[in-house]
């Protein structure tokens, strides 16, 4: 039995542990706002927190996350008033929208780790996130705002 908290509720599961995160979270939890995107790590649109780090859910295992706290989307904050969500609304960031909710996770853990980043931190740390609408100037520009407080 795997035992873990989801955005501060707990779960015990007898699912097989080899079963990637993201399906456990989308078709066990119903938390959709984690998306499907390449299924390699590549993408970033999976992205979610696990004991506060920004990992992909799409290769991260239910046997990966026994006894941590996983943090999604939904639960980053229910209202959508995180600093990085209110900064992505004052930038217009998303255009199909997408990506979005990895970009903010990825956004979020980059400035839990670093409440200050220059602008090469902000580039270096959202590398890993991929927009295929190419919003990148907007989400730099949000995770700058998030940063000064905005």
């Amino acid at each position: 039995m795997l035992r873990f908290r989801v955005n501060g509720q707990e779960h015990t599961t007898d699912a097989d542990p080899a079963l990637p995160l993201l399906w456990y979270l989308r078709d066990e939890l119903d938390l959709t706002g984690t998306k499907f995107g390449c299924g390699k790590a590549l993408c970033g649109a999976c992205t979610v927190h696990v004991d506060g780090q920004a990992v992909r859910s799409c290769t991260t295992t239910l046997q990966d996350v026994s006894d941590r706290s996983i943090v999604t989307i939904e639960g980053l904050d229910p209202a959508g008033d995180h600093p990085v969500q209110k900064a992505w609304r004052a930038a217009n960031v998303p255009q199909c929208g997408f990506c979005q909710a990895g970009q903010i996770m990825q956004a979020a853990a980059l400035l839990a780790a670093n409440p200050k980043p220059t602008d090469a931190e902000i580039d270096q740390g959202m590398a890993g996130n991929i927009c295929r609408c190419g919003c990148y100037q907007r989400i730099h520009t949000a995770v700058r705002l998030a940063a000064t407080g905005v």
